[in-house]
């Protein structure tokens, strides 16, 4: 296709966000324990010297509160799909992990407002953000719409040709929506990592011609679709709105197979060739009713 435009068309969807945050323990246990032994009711929050004090009942407070407003972060009514979920993460670069699918930028930004107004939120530090566009690619339909548009006599990029495109587009994400708009699925293990693709001087996957990125990026679709009932995998653009190109979620009920896949994956020539990837973040599903449990230093689902 070289008299066609080199970029593959992409359906976007929700807007995405996830946080990172390191829980300050040591002041959350000096604040507990404070409550538990030298707290009388009515003692001010904080003492002569500046230092945080309690007053009796307020870690409880602390946890309610936290507990209601991410209750209404999760979803929008109840019977309405979860679009917020918390893991706790593995390991030593954050310790709670956010995942927000929203309509808008606006409506994540507003999520971020509302978590910094709780109390908890003076416990936590954040380490990490990353922000996305749910995202489909389509190489395959790409250039099955730039075909029939030249077919039609329209010059690329043409106003003809414009509308050819949109009507596609707009065709595709109706019937998309469930995949555009997800939930966050219920399973137990999250697995994300941010990834780009080659740009250096001897390999630059923006200069391969669309039809070698076509074939690729089929033959790398085909392992993922293998292990389609062991793990939900949800793709997000970032370009031009984090560091990195695209955001990856992989939830599943073992955490093993996210080995499997990627390490399989490193073996198709679009990955082995082309792909370069972020930091990797792993988590298990942390239940806002639970959230009280985990400050008591508790796992909230048992194996």
């Amino acid at each position: 296709m070289p008299d066609f435009p080199p970029v593959p068309l992409t359906l976007e969807g929700a807007s995405a966000l996830h946080q990172f945050f390191r829980f300050d323990w040591k002041s959350w246990r000096s604040f507990a324990d404070g409550e538990r032994k030298s707290c009388a009711p009515g003692e001010r929050k904080y003492g002569a010297d500046g230092e945080r004090s309690c007053a009796d009942g307020e870690c409880k407070e602390i946890v309610d509160q936290a507990v209601a407003a991410l209750r209404k972060m999760e979803r929008s009514g109840p019977d309405a799909p979860v679009r917020t979920a918390i893991f706790s993460q593995l390991g030593h670069k954050s310790d709670l992990i956010f995942v927000h699918f929203r309509e808008s930028l606006d409506s994540l930004n507003q999520v971020e407002l509302d978590l910094a107004q709780t109390a908890l939120f003076d416990f936590l530090t954040p380490t990490h953000s990353y922000v996305s566009v749910v995202e489909l690619g389509l190489y395959e339909s790409t250039r099955k719409t730039y075909e029939a548009a030249a077919a039609k006599g329209f010059a690329p990029h043409s106003e003809e040709w414009n509308a050819e495109i949109a009507n596609s587009l707009a065709r595709g994400a109706d019937a998309m929506k469930p995949r555009l708009y997800p939930a966050v699925p219920d399973s137990k293990y999250l697995c994300f990592y941010p990834m780009d693709r080659k740009r250096g001087e001897q390999v630059n996957w923006y200069t391969v011609p669309f039809t070698e990125r076509q074939r690729m990026m089929h033959e790398h679709g085909m392992i993922g679709r293998r292990y389609a009932e062991q793990v939900k995998q949800i793709i997000s653009g970032s370009i031009g709105l984090d560091d990195w190109e695209w955001g990856v979620d992989l939830f599943a009920e073992d955490p093993v197979v996210f080995k499997k896949l990627i390490y399989e994956m490193r073996f198709d020539e679009v990955s082995a060739v082309y792909a370069l990837f972020g930091q990797f973040f792993i988590g298990i599903r942390l239940p806002i009713d639970s959230l009280g449990s985990w400050l008591e230093g508790k796992l909230s689902r048992p194996e």
